[in-house]
């Protein structure tokens, strides 16, 4: 299936210079959404994963509907000042600005293994800072799972080397 078809690029967003992907229009459509998660278990079905951590908030569109097809946990990750027990956080930079991250302290237990998923990896800041966060923790990175990869952008060289798949590449 091309998903390219189902994904809205809108220039200049959030400012000029940025070709924004919008999923929504993948979202939109249950069998198309349904198809794109399907393939992405596909894609990581093989590997030991005990739970799945989305950040926000796309993270959580991907992210949780996955873990429940695999039949494994999800752990959100949010911005800083968003879940209600104690956290840890950690400062990031986006491809057009900074922001912080946050997880609940409890969230990932060592040794757990996790995978990581979102909607897009562009620059690499977001899952960088996500794999900050679960190592903190003790938790193990089996890999990362995306819709998108912004592949002219290079973010896969920034984690380390983990197992990174994506469904599409522009």
């Amino acid at each position: 299936m091309n998903f390219k078809d189902n994904i809205r690029v809108i220039p200049d967003f959030p400012q000029p210079g940025i070709r924004f992907k919008d999923i929504t229009t993948l979202l939109q459509n249950g069998a198309i959404y349904k198809e794109a998660i399907d393939q992405l278990k596909e894609m990581v079905k093989e590997k030991e994963i005990d739970v799945i951590a989305g950040p926000e908030a796309r993270g959580f569109v991907v992210g949780a509907p996955l873990a429940y097809s695999l039949g494994v946990g999800f752990v959100p990750i949010r911005k800083s000042g968003k879940l209600p027990g104690e956290t840890i956080e950690a400062d990031y930079a986006l491809e057009y600005g900074k922001d912080k991250l946050a997880m609940h302290k409890d969230g990932i237990k060592p040794g757990q293994k996790v995978l990581i998923a979102d909607d897009l990896l562009a620059t690499g800041g977001t899952i960088q800072t996500s794999i900050d966060l679960i190592k903190q923790l003790g938790g193990e990175i089996v890999g990362a799972a995306f819709l998108i990869e912004l592949s002219y952008l290079d973010g896969r060289s920034k984690l380390g080397g983990i197992d990174v798949v994506s469904l599409v590449q522009y």
